[in-house]
């Protein structure tokens, strides 16, 4: 008989596994899994809490083993489905259950947001889709472990050009150097950026030395006639701008 392969090594893509000859009985969590899926379907996924939302991914990861107890456990763990999937593989795999095919697994469905999101700006002028854009900035970093600055490059007509990390930092710091700022934007031939970057910490309100920041990248890109339209900061408690805010 073949080797039966590791449950948290199956991989999101697998196919589901057939039942072993030996099992004279089906397991209770196969009629469990049918009504989630069902559920999922006919009500779609807002009405899943976040973590049925995470049994059906786990599912395929897992297919021998009842996976809610791991899903409301990683949930439990990181405070949302969100939280789950931008974990680092290292975090998620001191869950116990979690092994580094599950973790892959999760960092598949992280990097597909993060592309469904950029695809929807991508050829929108942002700065008439602000909430497509806030959305976008929330998949990409909000639940990001450590600070991350990331800039927007516009043309013209304000649509992207580039989105790049400039900068990754600890917990509370990213370096930032404004003339590198400028340097990119003028090699991609930018008109336009929006600055953006996150707080681990959860809480979006920007520091004194955020502004002064800002304001210095301002100053930088003025006399190259390169607009800052706004910063952004992410929080796993909503964003705040600065120009919302009138600090720039």
């Amino acid at each position: 008989m073949p080797e039966r392969q590791d449950d948290g090594e199956a991989g999101l893509f697998a196919d589901s596994a057939a039942p072993s000859p030996v099992e004279k009985e089906t397991p209770h969590y196969h009629g469990h899994r049918d009504r989630l899926r069902e559920k999922f379907s006919a009500a779609g996924p807002d009405a899943l809490p976040d973590y049925e939302l995470l049994e059906l991914v786990l599912f395929r990861a897992i297919p021998r083993r009842d996976v809610k107890p791991l899903a409301k456990a990683l949930v439990a763990r990181f405070g949302s489905f969100a939280e789950v999937i931008s974990a680092e593989p290292a975090r998620l795999m001191e869950v116990e259950g979690v092994s580094a095919g599950v973790a892959s697994d999760l960092k598949v469905i992280e990097a597909a947001a993060r592309r469904l999101a950029r695809g929807a700006i991508r050829e929108r002028a942002l700065l008439g889709s602000w909430s497509a854009l806030h959305e976008y900035l929330r998949a990409t970093m909000a639940f990001a472990p450590r600070e991350e600055f990331r800039v927007l490059f516009l043309d013209k007509r304000n649509h992207l050009i580039a989105d790049e990390v400039q900068g990754r930092g600890t917990v509370d710091h990213t370096p930032v150097y404004p003339r590198e700022v400028a340097r990119r934007a003028l090699e991609l031939s930018a008109t336009a950026i929006i600055l953006a970057h996150n707080h681990p910490s959860g809480d979006p309100a920007p520091s004194a030395a955020d502004v002064a920041m800002t304001r210095e990248i301002v100053a930088v890109l003025a006399p190259l006639k390169i607009v800052v339209h706004d910063h952004v900061i992410l929080g796993r408690n909503g964003h705040a701008s600065l120009k919302g805010v009138k600090l720039i």
